[in-house]
């Protein structure tokens, strides 16, 4: 026979078993990491500035490092490290993104280059770049039909 437990007895025992949150902790690292990230973009993007590129080349440069960065470090399982200690300071910038596309191709990379990292390299960032994509195909229709 099982004895049934009182409110103020399971409330008791969740108490015990619940972690202690580090909330304090866990979002001052996001925000020193997911910081620490946007600086390296400035950095790159005033040392641009000041060697005499436009504002649309910089931003188009400035992307592809951040993501090559992401993707780089990711590969060098640098990224994953860095993921645990910020959480989502390191998921939010363009760095994280990267990080989403290479840590699936690489986990599947023993089932070949089209099977497994072609196939697999989109699990993740597919279904943000299939709405991202349709999400702006029909903003741009709504924009045509009313201008």
């Amino acid at each position: 026979m099982q004895k049934t437990m009182t409110n103020k007895e399971y409330q008791s025992y969740v108490e015990k078993k619940t972690p202690n949150s580090k909330t304090r902790r866990n979002v001052l690292r996001a925000f020193l990491v997911g910081g620490l990230i946007c600086v390296v973009g400035q950095f790159i993007t005033n040392t641009l500035k000041m060697m005499g590129y436009g504002q649309e080349q910089v931003s188009s440069v400035v992307s592809l490092i951040m993501i090559f960065l992401g993707a780089l470090l990711t590969g060098l399982n640098i990224y994953d490290d860095l993921g645990r200690f910020a959480g989502a300071g390191s998921i939010v910038p363009i760095t994280g993104f990267a990080n989403s596309i290479v840590s699936p191709a690489m986990e599947f990379k023993s089932e070949g280059y089209v099977l497994g990292v072609g196939a697999r390299m989109f699990v993740i960032a597919g279904p943000v770049l299939v709405y991202g994509i349709s999400t702006s195909i029909i903003a741009g229709i709504i924009y045509f039909l009313l201008k």
